[in-house]
């Protein structure tokens, strides 16, 4: 134990860390969701910090396009689900910590079980249904959530759901984005994104985790960071809480990979949300109901009688659209296709 205990020989020395505050990231257990921009950062300090049990789950594999963001990440790695590649790299980068690889999709169904095993999750998704799912089954858990958003030059960090001295809970994600899952922001590979951002984020998330294990008052619960890194600008917004009710989680859209859809395919009915013109330049099958005009025909939706599935571009409005169909009509049985046209293989 000397030995490791001697890499941490710089951070102990800080004022008022030394011993103690090692020992209690060597006891923590973190699980982080996303090993993407975000993710890669994050567990690459914690691990280098000696956090003891570092948990990752994601159910992506490495593409071309993440490398610019995603540096644990070669193009050696193209192709292997992220979490394997992460877990062998964190592992040899200090092998004194456990790194536990989750292969799999945070849903409804699994959430409460995979978070109740950790003192602190941090999130590094990109869609902000995966986002509520984590606050709302946080707050229902009692759990701290360190939050990071990143798009094009702008990001944003804080921790969620911290209990206080007085017995009450900081703000959650609900109190500042009471309807996130509605929004129409981006993610990455649409909106854009400078890889630094990535890495500046993914840092302030780990910074932020290791102040909140070593018992610091100087979170960020109740506050949301923010930075602009074209223009260098930062600054911290204070936050409130609000009347908003958490009760029980959304019931998360089932997604369904290219190959399973393919298989099955005359087992569903299948819908393809893109505009008209897209649906006439190339498509999958089905009928075209573009998503804005999805609402105009939940009397065709109603008369399905087999399983849906709904393609679009790239899975987005796909997701939108399924979760307009689940809140209509909750009993029936909707599927996205993952990652959309853009995931059928080359």
């Amino acid at each position: 134990m000397s030995t490791s205990f001697e890499r941490y020989q710089c951070q102990m020395a800080l004022p008022g860390f030394g011993m103690a505050s090692q020992e209690l990231l060597k006891n923590a257990r973190v699980l982080i969701v996303g090993m993407g921009g975000l993710g890669c950062p994050t567990a690459q300090y914690l691990a280098s910090s000696g956090v003891g049990t570092i948990g990752i789950a994601d159910d992506d594999l490495v593409s071309l396009s993440n490398l610019h963001r995603q540096i644990l990440y070669t193009p050696d790695d193209v192709g292997i689900y992220k979490v394997d590649v992460a877990a062998k790299k964190l592992q040899q980068q200090n092998p004194s910590v456990s790194i536990i690889p989750y292969r799999l999709r945070i849903t409804s169904s699994n959430v409460m079980e995979l978070i109740s095993e950790f003192d602190l999750i941090i999130e590094g998704t990109d869609n902000f249904e995966t986002k509520c799912l984590l606050n709302d089954s946080c707050v229902l858990a009692g759990k701290p959530l360190v939050y990071g958003a990143i798009y094009q030059h702008e990001g944003q960090v804080s921790i969620w759901n911290v209990l206080q001295k007085d017995g009450t809970y900081s703000p959650n994600y609900r109190d500042v984005f009471p309807n996130a899952e509605e929004s129409q922001v981006p993610n990455c590979r649409e909106g854009g994104v400078i890889p630094t951002l990535a890495g500046l984020i993914g840092c302030m998330q780990a910074n932020e985790a290791i102040k909140y294990l070593i018992r610091s008052e100087e979170t960020l619960a109740g506050k949301l960071w923010m930075m602009n890194v074209m223009s260098g600008r930062t600054q911290i917004i204070k936050l409130r809480k609000t009347s908003v009710q958490i009760t029980g989680l959304v019931q998360t859209i089932r997604l369904m990979d290219y190959e399973e859809f393919m298989q099955h395919q005359k087992n569903f009915e299948i819908i393809d949300v893109r505009t008209k013109e897209e649906h006439q330049h190339f498509n999958m099958g089905g009928k075209n109901i573009p998503l804005d005009e999805l609402e105009g025909h939940f009397s065709y939706i109603f008369s399905i009688s087999k399983p849906i599935v709904i393609y679009c571009q790239s899975g987005k409005r796909s997701m939108e659209a399924a979760r307009k169909i689940k809140k209509e009509f909750p009993e029936k049985e909707v599927f996205s296709l993952q990652n959309g046209i853009d995931g059928i293989p080359r």
